[in-house]
């Protein structure tokens, strides 16, 4: 009986950090990606980018913060999700656990060419030797590289889900919708971004699959977040 407790308090434990961290990744994502990358970074269009960046270099040095942050939380999400359904498969949630952690090395990566984006935007001795063309071009170059890059790690991101939603529609104990959203919202990453790394020419096909997984995509991770808040560990889960 001791034994169960200390698993019911660890789940718990787990359960509330991840909630927490899923919902500050949220919350940073909105910022980082949704607000500030979108209204800086203008697709095809390097002059403008670059001056946007130049004139705004507060917001994007919090907009790479921010994803500093999601980084983080990340690597937290991973380690508590595996405490957290390890009584249910512990192969499995370890599997899974390995899948967000490697998502996170290829989100480091990525999050590297918004730095040397920043660089290349600012006002340095060093960057003289380098026409005003040459420097809206290297960052762009940076810019699109970010891009790409999230974009491969968000097909591993995918798989994580999927395992994540497999383990808990299993489980027994965490809701089916939210299993089954979590399993959609992983076949939605790996095919809106497979598509979106290897087939960049059908943009038309990406768009239409975008438009069908963008809500479970939202509210599968989010609502498995809540539900980790405020119902996570209270009861144990079945093993």
């Amino acid at each position: 009986m001791a034994t169960t407790k200390i698993q019911q308090t660890d789940q718990r434990q787990s359960a509330f950090i991840a909630g927490i961290s899923l919902i500050i990744m949220t919350l940073a994502a909105f910022f980082s990606y949704g607000f500030v990358h979108a209204s800086l970074v203008i697709p095809g269009d390097a002059n403008a980018t670059f001056h946007n960046i130049r004139s705004s270099s507060m917001l994007f040095n919090a907009e790479i913060f921010g994803w500093v942050i999601i980084l983080i939380c990340d690597i937290v999400v991973a380690w508590a999700f595996y405490i957290f359904l390890k009584p249910v498969n512990t192969s499995l949630s370890l599997l899974g656990a390995w899948f967000r952690l490697t998502y996170g090395a290829v989100l480091g990566i990525a999050i590297l060419n918004l730095i040397f984006g920043r660089l290349l935007s600012s006002s340095t001795d060093d960057l003289g030797l380098f026409t005003t063309e040459q420097l809206q071009a290297l960052m762009m170059l940076f810019l699109n590289a970010f891009e790409l890059i999230w974009s491969i790690g968000l097909i591993i991101f995918g798989g994580h889900l999927l395992i994540v939603g497999y383990v808990a529609i299993t489980s027994g104990g965490i809701p089916k919708i939210i299993s089954i959203l979590l399993l959609i919202a992983g076949v939605g990453y790996m095919l809106i971004h497979l598509c979106n790394t290897f087939l960049p020419q059908y943009d038309g096909i990406t768009t239409i699959l975008k438009y069908v997984f963008t809500v479970p995509m939202i509210v599968g991770e989010l609502g498995f977040g809540l539900w980790l808040l405020f119902k996570g560990g209270k009861k144990p889960i079945p093993a």
